[in-house]
């Protein structure tokens, strides 16, 4: 088998259990008792006995809201991505978006996070949603889902350059201060979303077990996208790149990649929990985050790796 081959075969594996609910449950109890352990606290039970049937009621105004909210978190830290990597500010980023003057390269990275923040979300909605063969490692989508990430992460793009040049300076700090205003403003979001309707009470019933494991299984879409890119643009194994997660030996570009991704599908699992989460001290431009956060990024991927590879073997 040669090297490409060796690629394919194991990202189809991959495949394979994005759409597995089973192993959906597995990644999402490593992924909670990982977090646990990192706060050096002893994890508790993923579901209490009471839980595995349990149902809670959701606002069904705000998951139509989050599910329009996604493509924002997916630019904000796919713009802060590329210019902590190769400089410039929000606006010349949000431009070249805009203006459709991204290069190759430049347009995978927004494509990419855009699939990790729609990933995100799905199990919010409803976890069989994850078994759809849309549902799938992002190299393998076909051209017209990629087309449908490129419009939606253009309209975002979009919204918020327009609100970037109303208020903020020309620097790329003051810029970034404005971002994150707009990413803490409940009325920017409804604005972002699109959704109107400011007068809709109606709830929906969602199953508790379904709703903790699509808050604990971000970081795995974010792994997989972020491993899905290396092997497109520098060939590189997912067996090979997680090794260098557990490791700890990723090179510094490749181990912001995989923590702007984490961050990118967190903040876009937040409003399906409820919309005033956004408002939360932690929920900043990725640029801003203190070290105990990003710590906590790096984390929810080397757990993420450590089981997906040894599923993958």
């Amino acid at each position: 088998m040669d090297h490409q081959q060796q690629i394919n075969t194991e990202l189809h594996r991959i495949d394979l259990l994005l759409r597995d609910i089973s192993f959906a449950f597995l990644m999402a109890r490593h992924q909670d008792a990982a977090y646990y352990q990192g706060q050096g606290q002893i994890p508790p039970l993923f579901l209490q006995p009471d839980e595995e049937d349990a149902t809670i009621q959701k606002s069904s105004r705000e998951e139509k809201i989050a599910m329009n909210l996604a493509q924002f978190y997916a630019v904000e830290c796919a713009i802060g991505f590329l210019l902590e990597t190769k400089g410039g500010t929000p606006i010349s980023w949000l431009e070249k978006i805009v203006n459709k003057t991204l290069d190759p390269d430049e347009q995978l990275v927004l494509n990419r996070f855009a699939n990790a923040t729609w990933k995100a979300g799905q199990p919010f909605r409803g976890l069989e949603r994850v078994t759809r063969p849309v549902f799938s490692v992002a190299n393998f989508l076909p051209a017209i889902e990629i087309r449908k990430d490129e419009d939606l992460v253009l309209a975002a793009a979009a919204t918020l350059l327009g609100a970037l040049k109303e208020g903020s300076g020309g620097t790329r700090e003051e810029q970034l201060e404005k971002m994150g205003q707009l990413e803490k403003d409940t009325n920017f979001a409804l604005e972002m979303s699109g959704y109107t309707d400011r007068g809709d009470t109606s709830t929906i019933s969602k199953r508790v077990k379904e709703e903790k494991i699509a808050i604990n299984i971000a970081g795995f879409y974010a792994l997989e996208c972020g491993l899905s890119w290396l092997a497109q643009t520098d060939h590189l194994l997912p067996s090979q790149t997680m090794a260098h997660i557990i490791a700890d030996s990723l090179p510094a570009e490749q181990k912001l990649l995989f923590a702007r991704l984490a961050n990118a599908t967190w903040k876009a699992g937040q409003p399906f929990r409820a919309l005033d989460r956004i408002r939360r001290d932690n929920f900043v431009p990725a640029v801003f985050l203190s070290p105990e956060e990003v710590e906590k990024d790096h984390v929810q991927i080397k757990a993420a790796a450590i089981l997906l590879l040894e599923s993958i073997q």
